[in-house]
C-alpha cells in the first residue's frame, strides 16, 4: 500500500527524467566517402535524439546490425553522391530504421529526414546563389510557408509527463483493486467472516465501512503524495490547481474500492476476483486513450472504455487538470465514477451471504 506504489512512482519518474530519449544509436553506409557526405554525418550526428556509433561498408552488415538491435537505423549514401548533387542529377539518399520501437523509430525517424533534407536544401541554396539570387529570394523558394509552431501544454514534448499521468496512477489503481479485494477476501480465507460481522452488529454496510475506510485513507494519502511529488516537485504542468488534483485523487480511490468490491461480490472467490481486478486493471493501460483515442477505437470498444476507471481519471486529469476545463466539461465522468462507488451496493447480500456460508477452497 505504502512501499509498491512509491517505488513505481521513483522508477517510472527517474526512467524518464531527461524527457525523451536521446543519443540513439544510429549507423552510416557511405559509398560516396567525400567531405561532403563526412559534414551530413556530422550533421546528424550533432542532433540531439541520435549518435553515430559505426560505419558499415554494405546495407547488409547494417542492417544486421538493426536486427540484432545494436543500431535503431542507418543512412545510406550511395556511390557518386556528391557529384550528382553538384550536377544536379537529383541522387537518391536513403535511410532505414526500424520500428518494433514506436518510439525510437519516431525520434529516429525524425532526425535522418530532417538531415536529408537539409542537405538537398543545402545543395539547393548553393545552386541559387551561383545564379545571383538574393538570400530573400533563396528563402522564399526553400521554404515557401513559414511554420510558428506553438506546442500547448507540453512544449518540451516530455515523455516523463506525458507517461508517467498514466502509469503511475494506473499503478496505483492496480494497487486499490488487487488490496481492497484481498482485505475483504481473506475474512473467507481463514475463516473469520461470521467474527467480522458480529462485531459489526450483522451489518455488512457497517462491516465493510468499517473495514476498508482506514485503506481509503492510506491510499488517499499516498496518492496525494504521489501527485504532490509529480506536480509540485518535478513541476510536471498542472494549470488546473492541487485542488482539482486532490478532489481526482478522492474520487479515484472511491470508485476503485468500489468497482474492486464490486467484483468480489459477484464472484466470492479470492482467486477469481483478484484475477478478474488484475486483469481489468491491465486492460486500463490500453483503454485510457493516451497511446490510442479512445474515440479512434470500434464502436464496441468506446463503450467498453466506460467500464474503466482508470478511463475517466484520465479524461478528468486532461480536461481540467492539464487544460482548466471547468468541471462540468466532465460531470458525466465524475458521476460514472461516483456509480463505481455505488456498485458494491447490488452486491451486499452476496457478500454477506459468503461471509457466513462460503469455505475457502485452495
Amino acid at each position: 500500500m505504502v512501499v509498491l506504489p512509491l517505488f513505481v512512482t521513483v522508477f517510472f519518474s527517474t526512467l524518464m527524467d531527461e524527457g525523451q530519449p536521446l543519443k540513439m544509436p544510429i549507423g552510416i553506409v557511405d559509398l560516396d566517402n567525400t567531405g561532403t557526405t563526412r559534414k551530413l554525418t556530422r550533421m546528424i550526428d550533432a542532433f540531439q535524439n541520435t549518435r553515430v556509433v559505426a560505419h558499415y561498408p554494405s546495407v547488409d552488415e547494417a542492417r544486421s546490425a538493426v536486427q540484432r538491435n545494436k543500431i535503431y537505423g542507418f543512412v545510406l549514401f550511395p556511390r557518386n553522391l556528391t557529384s550528382d548533387m553538384l550536377s544536379g542529377r537529383q541522387p537518391r539518399m536513403s535511410f532505414y530504421y526500424t520500428n518494433t520501437s514506436l518510439t525510437a523509430g519516431a525520434l529516429t525517424y525524425k532526425d535522418m529526414k530532417t538531415m536529408c533534407t537539409l542537405a538537398s536544401a543545402g545543395v539547393g541554396q548553393g545552386m541559387m546563389q551561383a545564379q545571383g539570387l538574393t538570400s530573400h529570394q533563396i528563402a522564399a523558394f526553400l521554404q515557401p510557408v513559414s511554420i510558428d509552431l506553438h506546442m500547448v501544454g507540453n512544449p518540451w514534448v516530455s515523455y516523463n509527463i506525458f507517461l508517467c499521468a498514466m502509469l503511475i496512477p494506473g499503478m496505483l489503481l492496480l494497487f486499490i483493486f488487487l488490496i481492497t479485494v484481498y482485505a475483504v477476501g481473506t475474512e473467507i480465507k481463514f475463516g473469520t467472516g461470521k467474527e467480522w460481522l458480529e462485531i459489526a452488529g450483522g451489518n455488512i454496510v457497517k462491516a465493510l465501512v468499517g473495514k476498508l475506510l482506514p485503506y481509503t485513507l492510506i491510499f488517499f494519502t499516498v496518492f496525494a503524495a504521489i501527485m504532490f511529488y509529480l506536480f509540485g516537485i518535478l513541476h510536471f504542468p498542472a494549470p488546473g490547481g492541487f485542488g482539482r488534483i486532490l478532489l481526482l485523487c478522492l474520487l479515484s480511490v472511491l470508485s476503485s474500492q468500489g468497482f474492486a468490491l464490486f467484483i468480489f461480490g459477484l464472484m466470492p472467490s479470492l482467486r477469481m476476483s483478484m484475477s478478474i481486478c488484475s486483469l481489468w486493471a491491465v486492460l486500463s493501460f490500453s483503454m485510457v486513450g493516451s497511446a490510442f483515442p479512445v474515440f479512434a477505437m470500434d464502436a464496441p470498444l468506446q463503450s467498453a472504455a466506460w467500464l474503466f476507471p482508470m478511463r475517466h481519471f484520465y479524461k478528468i486529469y486532461q480536461l481540467c487538470v492539464f487544460n482548466t476545463y471547468p468541471f462540468s466539461d466532465v460531470a458525466i465522468n465524475i458521476g460514472v465514477m461516483m456509480l463505481f462507488t455505488l456498485l458494491p451496493l447490488l452486491t451486499l447480500r452476496r457478500i454477506r451471504k459468503a461471509m457466513l456460508m462460503y469455505e475457502y477452497q485452495a
